[in-house]
């Protein structure tokens, strides 16, 4: 099929390295929020911000049940734990990644009132100085420690440059997009999953399509520590896809030039009439997809759903080498995630019957069970 709105792959590239070059570790996100907020005042789409800065924007629809695309702003990184007597400074994780990733990273220190360049680098970092002992150093975060790139040998030089215990510690992304279509960065899990829907919204606009349903767009802040979707979903939602990572590697099943649909994740199973409608619509639209198990991962969805909202709930994932790690995607996977959002976005309700919140047992969903051919000799 061809009939989806046409979308900008210049466009999304672009506003993935803009997205990237933002800091934007959980709890510090104000300025990645006034980017989205500008790229959705210039595509004239409608939105609010929570308190925080959630953003809810609506692509206005013919009829109920609302549904949501939500893909989350804020990234791993870290925070000052320490001023250090030596003029450097210890840390301590934001969001959930090995020191191992973090080792050799070059960051930003921002203390409020300067941004102070860094990098961090393992206690004992100079084969020159240690010898073998920069090999057995155990992997952990309380061996790690950032060199400032100021004049600081004490802690007290480090109280002049006011820097203190608690300022966020960006990790530089240093996004490279490579003439073979891969892109590599830190932070694409989730910033091109925003490039992904930002650029389907542009798609739904430039395109004038007519959306069945009111499809609010959500970008949340908190993701990377937990609790993402909580408090932000209008009451008329009832259904919400997320757009997040598929993991590249051994024991996953992910889709490295597609689109990857999970079943479950650490939290439990997604809605089972919603993966599914995602895998139909994958197949009648011709996009590369699979389906995949996620173990040790959650998304914004166990947030929503954690949090009281009784809504469906699926996702749609990009392929993601090394994942909150040195991260690597194909722009065939993004497209393929436009292209999905996209189709997804111009589909019916999954059921007409969600529009209200409590019903009778007449119309409600069913899932197959068929009985066990005989002739195979089962039961």
């Amino acid at each position: 099929m061809s009939d989806l709105p046409a979308y900008d792959l210049d466009y999304l590239k672009d506003v993935l390295i803009r997205l990237l070059e933002i800091p934007s570790p959980s709890g510090y996100t104000d300025k990645v929020v006034h980017l989205v907020g500008a790229e959705l005042e210039k595509l004239g789409i409608p939105f609010e911000l929570s308190r925080r800065g959630a953003i809810r924007a609506l692509l206005k629809g013919r009829q109920a049940p609302d549904r949501a695309v939500v893909a989350h702003l804020d990234t791993l990184g870290a925070m000052v734990k320490d001023l250090k007597p030596t003029g450097r400074l210890s840390l301590v994780p934001i969001g959930t990644w090995s020191s191992r990733f973090a080792e050799g990273a070059r960051v930003k220190i921002l203390t409020g009132d300067f941004t102070y360049s860094g990098t961090i680098l393992p206690l004992k970092s100079s084969g020159h100085i240690f010898n073998e002992e920069i090999d057995t150093q155990p992997v952990s975060w309380d061996n790690l420690e950032v060199r400032v790139d100021a004049a600081a040998t004490c802690r007290e030089d480090l109280q002049g440059l006011r820097i203190y215990i608690g300022d966020y510690i960006g990790i530089d992304a240093e996004p490279v997009i490579l003439e073979s279509g891969f892109i590599k960065s830190r932070h694409l899990d989730d910033k091109a999953g925003v490039a992904c829907l930002l650029t389907a919204a542009k798609a739904i606009q430039e395109g004038a399509a007519s959306l069945p349903l009111n499809c609010h767009l959500v970008f949340t802040l908190s993701e990377e520590v937990g609790t993402g979707a909580s408090g932000i979903l209008p009451h008329e939602v009832a259904e919400m896809v997320a757009i997040d990572n598929a993991m590249n590697g051994p024991g996953q099943n992910s889709s490295d030039y597609g689109v990857t649909i999970p079943i479950m994740d650490e939290s439990g199973p997604f809605d089972y009439h919603l993966t599914h409608k995602l895998l139909r619509l994958s197949a009648e639209h011709h996009i590369e997809h699979t389906r995949d198990v996620y173990v040790h991962y959650r998304c914004d969805a166990a947030s929503a759903i954690q949090s009281g909202n009784d809504l469906r709930t699926a996702m749609i994932s990009f392929a993601l080498d090394s994942s909150h790690g040195h991260e690597r995607t194909h722009i065939q996977s993004l497209e393929a995630t436009c292209k999905l959002t996209l189709a997804y976005m111009l589909s019916e309700a999954t059921f007409q019957r969600d529009r209200q919140e409590m019903g009778p047992l007449d119309g409600f969903s069913d899932q197959p069970m068929w009985p066990v051919p005989k002739e195979r000799g089962w039961g």
